[in-house]
């Protein structure tokens, strides 16, 4: 999976997001590869974020190769292109257990035609940067003693993911390599939720007491991403 940040030029977001929308989904879909979520970024109004996943690194090169060579991308890439100022801000991630991905979506993407409107909801996500590698100690320390404190406080992970240390199967494609990131999303039904729970989170004496002194042992920096699902947003 590609996570993946746009810094865009100043009042282009939306620009983007419809061109994306209305363009983009269906054709990457169609190259084999899952268009999982585009979101507004809250914090920053120039910031387009998003989410694709694949089956596995040979089928990525695969599926990059037939859309960004296609006539989609040939026919609209210099107006996308002329929205961002930069587009190489990309983790390369996979679950970190083989419960961490992400469920299947229930309810279908919303047509290209219909009069859809953004979703209230909020994505949360939280990257930790480690000091080095989040090994199997860490995500069975992840899945046991962290993800209880953050259901108990509202916050349950939708998924987590860690980074994939692959050769980049499309290097026309940057990503950040050699970094060790993992990244867990939590979803909630509007701001206030999210700010209910992160308000639970700190005043959480097993959060303070128990977790929060472990994680010091892998984490190294954190950042949260506050992300509002578009109007064609799978997650959303």
């Amino acid at each position: 999976m590609e996570l993946r940040q746009y810094t865009l030029r100043p009042g282009r977001r939306d620009v983007l997001i419809d061109l994306f929308d209305r363009e983009f989904v269906e054709p990457q879909e169609a190259a084999g590869m899952t268009v999982l979520g585009q979101f507004r970024d809250l914090d920053d109004p120039d910031r387009f974020v998003w989410l694709r996943g694949f089956d596995d690194m040979p089928r990525r090169a695969e599926a990059l190769a037939s859309f960004y060579g296609g006539p989609v991308w040939q026919a609209h890439r210099d107006e996308a292109n002329a929205t961002m100022i930069d587009s190489d801000d990309v983790l390369l991630l996979r679950p970190a257990s083989t419960r961490g991905g992400f469920p299947v979506p229930v309810d279908a993407r919303p047509a290209r035609d219909s009069a859809s409107v953004s979703p209230p909801s909020l994505l949360l996500a939280t990257i930790w940067h480690g000091v080095g590698p989040f090994d199997t100690t860490f995500v069975e320390f992840f899945e046991r003693r962290v993800r209880p404190v953050l259901a108990e406080s509202g916050g349950a992970p939708l998924a987590y993911l860690q980074s994939a240390h692959f050769p980049n199967t499309f290097p026309a494609l940057p990503v950040r390599a050699g970094e060790e990131v993992f990244v867990w999303f939590a979803r909630f039904a509007d701001e206030g939720r999210s700010d209910e729970y992160l308000d639970r989170l700190q005043r959480s004496e097993r959060w303070s007491e128990e977790v929060l002194p472990a994680l010091t042992r892998w984490v190294g920096t954190a950042q949260r991403l506050r992300l509002a699902p578009t109007e064609r947003s799978l997650l959303r």
